[in-house]
């Protein structure tokens, strides 16, 4: 504070602030505060790349599994003869642009599977937008009559076509319930199969009248009593040999004491 002559109110002083230039600051000061830089600098970046990677993760996780951007656009069918790709399409019930990661595939083979065709169906992934469903078909072993259809079975015994007119070349079985008796229908087609081709050649049907009754009816008014679907490979040698003697009625329902009438 300044006093002013003859006694008049003191004169403050005024001070202004200079920022000082570089030049003015020790180079020392200047280094240390550089170095006080790179260390917030060299502190901040971590959190900086964990923030930037968590942000490309959720992205990136949205992209697979929320968007449909990486959605279902194509379901490609293989191995079909019986039935259409559309209708394993249909079966399938994909939603288009459905995530393709989050998909169930174990669920929509079950839904594949459902298709009285279909013994099994496989399904995967085809990045970035597309799926391959591989079906294994049942294969016809025999017919069974029903009226005026005729139903395709298995080598399960498993009805999976209803047709209107007879496939000449599948072996005829009679049963009363194909689908109610799954186990007598796979006897009969199980028997078939031990059948050698001399003997399917001559085969015109079996039936299947009870679990332990089965009958095979060959050509020339010939009639084989087979018992039970078990030891079919031994029956079915025996019978071949005993078709050589003279008889109508052969029964080998137990192999090992056969007769002939």
């Amino acid at each position: 504070m300044t006093v002013r002559p003859g006694g008049g109110a003191p004169e403050r002083r005024r001070w202004t602030l200079v920022r000082a230039g570089s030049d003015a600051m020790p180079s020392s000061v200047r280094r240390f505060m550089r170095r006080a830089r790179r260390r917030r600098l060299r502190a901040a970046l971590p959190w900086a790349v964990g923030v930037g990677s968590l942000a490309v993760l959720g992205l990136l996780a949205w992209i697979v599994l929320g968007s449909s951007l990486l959605g279902v656009r194509t379901v490609a069918v293989d191995g079909v003869a019986l039935l259409s790709p559309d209708e394993v399409r249909a079966a399938a019930a994909v939603p288009a642009g459905a995530p393709l990661a989050r998909l169930d595939l174990e669920a929509v083979a079950a839904r594949v599977g459902t298709l009285p065709a279909v013994e099994k169906a496989t399904v995967t992934r085809q990045w970035p937008d597309g799926l391959t469903v591989v079906v294994v078909e049942r294969t016809p072993e025999a017919v069974v009559p029903q009226g005026k259809r005729f139903l395709v079975v298995d080598r399960f015994g498993v009805v999976f076509q209803d047709l209107n007119r007879r496939p000449a070349h599948l072996p005829l079985v009679r049963i009363a319930d194909p689908r109610g008796n799954v186990d007598g229908t796979r006897g009969a087609v199980d028997v078939i199969a031990a059948l050698s081709q001399s003997l399917r050649r001559q085969l015109v049907d079996v039936t299947v009248a009870g679990p332990a009754q089965i009958t095979l009816k060959l050509s020339g008014g010939r009639t084989v009593v087979w018992g039970d679907a078990s030891r079919n490979t031994e029956k079915a040698t025996v019978t071949a040999g005993l078709l050589q003697r003279d008889g109508t009625t052969f029964d080998v329902s137990d192999p090992g004491v056969v007769t002939i009438r």
